[in-house]
């Protein structure tokens, strides 16, 4: 049984349960074979002479006869509650036996919003593109569409570029208050409609070193909460800058040295990236702030199959008395998204935000074991792993002091070069979370 949580950027982390839900599937199918040393897949074999022919229920219930991989479906998720489903993954590969589509419809239940459905579709047709494709819809309030493409991601053109287009209503978001001590019980909920036109375009000195000019606008509603039993955010926070609607267009300068072997499944290397960037009435937005930052990421082997994997981050905003709230700094959730958010994987997304933040954290990724199956090789990864970190509105003081941490495993489905999914357990503040997603969380 797979654990899914429906991701913060709009889309589905269906992506992730077709790697988890194919390891899961196809170690059944490896422990009756065993791994080729090419990669490629073997040939099935034939039935001996006489025999009957497997059932229709045997052929779907075999990894390497059925026409799809069916994935049961549970989320247990702190702000969305309970949701129960399946998911039926398509997965195409190439004759290098490299995954080039995912294909996810999937149907399911919410404890909150009722039945819904929705489609995942990845695509990875080279090493250096990308794209993707998810919507979704239930019967109450939520729904979500999102579309990505990113071009020139090795960098061996003078240019890489990329745009996404997103639209999604959340109907669980939580907000607790500004500040890094801010306590469970002020604990508030809303309705998030937002929508966003996200584009890049970045000049490659080398394939190291980037300099890129990145535009985003985004337009957010936010709305009186309707899940019961949680107070609405404008009942506890009705002077709260970004109630109602608001719409921001940012301009962005970053600066990119990235000496990473793989910049989807990295095992050695680093990248270091310098950001600056601003909102203004004077280009367009109903908000003014301005922000900067930057963000490390440390890839060491130490062992044929072990990487430590070591990860820093800052952001720091000069102006931000006119920052809605959704755009200051965040911490909490799974991933490090830089200029966005930072992970701390005991908490929800959002949890702590406020002008200004420091995080840090670590992983140690472990690949333990590995087999070929529906043409492709898949590997299995467990990672250890801690984050920290804390977010601030006066100067930066003591970096280590009124730290937040989370200590937890991660459980990841590997399946190179360009497919990661992952569940990660993390607890802290005497509680547990279960995090699910597409790449690793940094």
């Amino acid at each position: 049984m797979i654990r899914r949580r429906r991701t913060k950027d709009g889309g589905a982390a269906l992506g992730a349960l077709a790697v988890v839900g194919l390891l899961a599937a196809a170690s059944g199918a490896a422990a009756q074979e065993a791994p080729q040393a090419s990669g490629v897949a073997p040939a099935p074999v034939a039935p001996p002479a006489g025999a009957n022919p497997p059932s229709v229920v045997a052929r779907w219930l075999n990894p390497a006869t059925a026409p799809f991989i069916p994935i049961p479906e549970i989320d247990v998720d702190p702000q969305s509650g309970v949701t129960l489903g399946v998911i039926a993954t398509f997965i195409d590969v190439n004759d290098r036996g490299e995954i080039e589509r995912i294909t996810a419809p999937d149907v399911f239940h919410s404890q909150y919003f009722g039945w819904g459905a929705g489609i995942s579709m990845y695509g990875y047709p080279s090493e250096d593109s990308q794209w993707l494709v998810t919507g979704s819809i239930k019967e109450r309030v939520e729904r979500g569409f999102d579309a990505r493409y990113l071009a020139g991601q090795t960098r061996t053109t003078p240019l890489s570029w990329s745009v996404e287009t997103l639209y999604d209503i959340n109907g669980t978001a939580r907000f607790f208050g500004i500040g890094n001590e801010t306590p469970d019980y002020n604990e508030s909920t809303y309705v998030k409609d937002r929508a966003a036109l996200v584009a890049s375009l970045g000049y490659n000195f080398t394939p190291k070193l980037q300099l890129a000019w990145g535009t985003r606008w985004r337009r957010v509603d936010v709305r009186p909460g309707v899940l019961s039993g949680i107070p609405s955010i404008g009942t506890l926070y009705p002077d709260l800058n970004g109630l109602g609607n608001e719409h921001a267009l940012e301009q962005t300068l970053t600066l990119t040295y990235d000496t990473r072997d793989s910049p989807i499944i990295p095992t050695r290397g680093a990248r270091y990236l310098l950001y600056g960037g601003f909102a203004s009435r004077s280009f367009g937005s109903s908000v003014a702030y301005s922000f900067f930052g930057a963000d490390a990421r440390c890839y060491f082997p130490v062992g044929e199959h072990i990487t430590l994997v070591l990860h820093a981050a800052a952001r720091y905003m000069p102006s931000a008395e006119e920052a809605p709230f959704w755009a200051l700094s965040s911490l909490g959730g799974d991933r490090s998204i830089p200029n966005a958010q930072e992970p701390l994987r005991s908490d929800g997304a959002d949890r702590y935000v406020d002008e200004n933040l420091l995080a840090t954290g670590g992983e140690l990724r472990a690949r333990v074991a590995g087999f070929d199956a529906f043409g492709t090789r898949v590997s299995l990864e467990l990672a250890p792993f801690i984050d920290a970190g804390k977010v601030f509105s006066n100067g930066f003081g003591n970096p280590l002091s009124d730290m937040h941490t989370a200590v937890g495993l991660g459980v990841r489905g590997v399946a190179s070069p360009y497919v990661v999914g992952y569940v990660d357990v993390g607890y802290g503040r005497g509680k547990g979370v279960v995090f699910t997603g597409i790449n690793y969380p940094f």
